[in-house]
C-alpha cells in the first residue's frame, strides 16, 4: 500500500513538472533585455534569419521582439524613410564595444521590412 502511495505522489510531481514546463515554454516570451550575451546573439541570428521578406513585417514588430537595436541609422531620400537596425549575432572581439561588423543589418523603408544581412547594408549604402 505504501508503494503505491509513493508511486501516485512520485507520478504527481512528475506530472506537474512536464505542465509548468509546457506552460512556461508555451506562454513565457523571451526577453532579450535580460539574456547574457550568448544568448542575445544566438536569439537574434534565430530571429532574424527566419524573416521571410516576402510577408510584410513592420520595424516596430522586430523591435518589439528583439528589443533596441544595438545601432541605428537613417537616411530620408525623395520623401521615403529608410531606416537600417544593426542586431549583434557574432561577437568577434571582447572589448566591450559593439560594431557593425559584428551585427547583422536589417533594412526598413517606411517601416517596412526590405533587405536583410549583407544585402542589407548594400541598398542603404546606395542610397544619396
Amino acid at each position: 500500500m505504501m508503494k503505491v502511495k509513493n508511486l501516485a505522489f512520485l507520478l504527481a510531481g512528475i506530472l506537474l513538472y512536464v505542465g509548468l514546463t509546457c506552460i512556461t515554454l508555451l506562454f513565457y516570451k523571451d526577453d532579450p533585455d535580460q539574456m547574457n550575451w550568448q544568448d542575445r546573439e544566438a536569439f537574434n541570428t534565430k530571429y532574424i534569419y527566419k524573416l521571410d521578406l516576402t510577408k510584410p513585417i513592420s520595424r516596430d514588430q522586430v523591435i518589439d521582439y528583439l528589443g533596441g537595436p544595438d545601432i541605428t541609422e537613417a537616411k530620408n531620400q525623395q520623401q521615403q524613410i529608410y531606416q537600417v537596425l544593426y542586431y549583434r549575432t557574432h561577437r568577434t572581439k571582447t572589448d566591450g564595444i559593439t560594431t557593425r561588423d559584428e551585427c547583422t543589418a536589417i533594412l526598413f523603408k517606411n517601416q517596412q521590412l526590405i533587405a536583410i544581412g549583407e544585402t542589407a547594408v548594400e541598398q542603404y549604402n546606395q542610397l544619396d
